[in-house]
């Protein structure tokens, strides 16, 4: 019990010192201190290294809702309106959340293993003894690349979900590659885009946060680094899930619109 009550209360420490360390990033940010070489490095990293991974699971993920709506929709003979519900929950929530978990799965832990490995062997120390700021060299050229890399993955995985939704509404249930892609444009609209894009900007911030901030955060040597990764991957993939909650409740407020437009 002792030790569960001592775990917890290291847990929110941290939690808080991740707290801060975003709003340092905001600050430095504001001040336009940005490490261009070291951004388009970690934007290699976050994006073109994680696509095919993000792009395989999206469209198994748009394969597999569908088998589970074309079949019931059919029976109900609203078979015309399954392309747009597809679309609808891919582009509000399953394409920003599952992309935002493969990110914390492998670009978050690596965050935390990088940085914390640096923190053990003084790397950190040195950076600061040659008066560089860790913020703006390590942790916001981190930050940007997912902020900007996480969106692009996550339209291509709306494109490609759609696509694997389509491929199994032709083959399995003989639907219409024009009825489906027609009730996907109709019951889609702008600000269902918008707010997918906006939902994986702050997942990306908030993954590459939690994984620096446990990263500076590491102490004890391996032991400490392995810990700190497997704890940040599991605290950004709790947050994900919490402020993916929030998010959709503002965004999405009042009675929804799509049903009527695909209808």
């Amino acid at each position: 019990m002792t030790t569960s009550k001592s775990s917890l209360g290291i847990w929110s420490q941290r939690l808080l010192a991740a707290i801060l360390l975003g709003g340092q990033v905001f600050v430095h940010l504001l001040r336009g201190k940005i490490h261009r070489r070291n951004t388009l490095e970690q934007m290699a990293v976050v994006g073109p290294d994680s696509l095919f991974i993000a792009l395989l699971t999206a469209i198994f993920v748009g394969a597999v809702f569908t088998i589970q709506v074309a079949r019931e929709f059919i029976n109900f003979g609203a078979g015309n309106v399954v392309g747009g519900v597809l679309a609808l929950a891919l582009t509000r929530e399953l394409s920003p959340v599952l992309t935002a978990v493969i990110l914390a799965g492998r670009v978050g832990s690596a965050f935390a293993a990088e940085i914390g490995t640096m923190n053990v062997t003084e790397q950190i120390d040195a950076l600061l003894m040659l008066k560089t700021d860790p913020i703006d060299y390590l942790v916001i050229p981190r930050v940007l690349a997912c902020c900007i890399m996480l969106p692009i993955l996550t339209l291509l995985s709306l494109m490609t979900g759609l696509f694997g939704g389509l491929l199994i509404a032709i083959n399995l249930y003989k639907l219409s590659d024009t009825v489906f892609l027609n009730s996907a444009r109709n019951f889609l609209g702008m600000w269902d885009i918008t707010s997918a894009m906006i939902k994986a900007a702050f997942f990306g911030g908030l993954i590459a946060v939690i994984g620096c901030s446990w990263g500076l955060t590491t102490s004890g040597g391996a032991k400490g680094v392995g810990q700190s990764t497997t704890t940040a991957v599991v605290t950004a993939l709790l947050l994900i899930f919490v402020c993916n909650f929030f998010l959709s409740a503002v965004m999405f407020q009042g009675a929804g619109s799509g049903l009527e437009h695909g209808f």
